[in-house]
């Protein structure tokens, strides 16, 4: 199974012969290539918005629905100056959030694209692979940030993490990589 891009900025999967075998194996034919569902993560980066183009992409070609998600992670500490009200940072944080992903949404889906957003609070990766469980997620695309060495081993990486416990195929998209579907130009 091939996947290449078009001028359009549409994926298209091309089967091998040796995948015919796989077509021949009567319902399950139906599934096969069938995305109904794509997941995209994102925290706002340049990364994100990058990985953002790969899933409209995919939903627009596949007729899939898209599911915006931004996983608000709360670092509860006292600071030198007493308590601070979480409550409403959390809430702060969340309407900044939603705001956020609202404009997001409307500057990137193309028509005819089904799309929505979430924002949760958590554990960004255990958060992420919660809702693609929860949504019955096709498809889950994440940028990465790339970080390597000592970087990587003391900050982690949550798309790492994403990738071992999510019960959906994962599709990473690195920032410096060889692009196969292009952002739209801007009008």
């Amino acid at each position: 199974m091939k996947i290449k891009p078009t001028k359009s900025g549409n994926v298209v999967v091309e089967l091998q012969s040796k995948d015919g075998s796989l077509l021949a194996q009567g319902d399950r034919s139906a599934e096969l290539g069938r995305i109904r569902r794509v997941l995209v993560p994102v925290d706002f980066s340049p990364n994100a918005r990058k990985a953002v183009t790969y899933a409209v992409a995919f939903a627009k070609q596949f007729g899939a629905a898209l599911t915006f998600l931004h996983v608000i992670q709360v670092n509860y500490a006292y600071g030198e100056f007493g308590a601070i009200d979480f409550t409403a940072l959390e809430r702060e944080m969340r309407g900044g959030a939603e705001k956020e992903l609202k404009e997001l949404v409307a500057s990137t889906v193309a028509d005819g694209v089904k799309a929505e957003s979430l924002v949760r609070e958590g554990s960004p990766a255990k958060v992420i692979a919660e809702v693609a469980g929860e949504l019955n997620s096709d498809l889950l695309v994440i940028s990465t940030h790339g970080y390597t060495g000592l970087r990587h081993v003391l900050m982690g990486s949550i798309a790492e993490h994403v990738v071992r416990y999510a019960p959906c195929p994962v599709l990473v998209v690195r920032q410096q990589q060889h692009d196969f579907v292009q952002a739209p130009a801007a009008a």
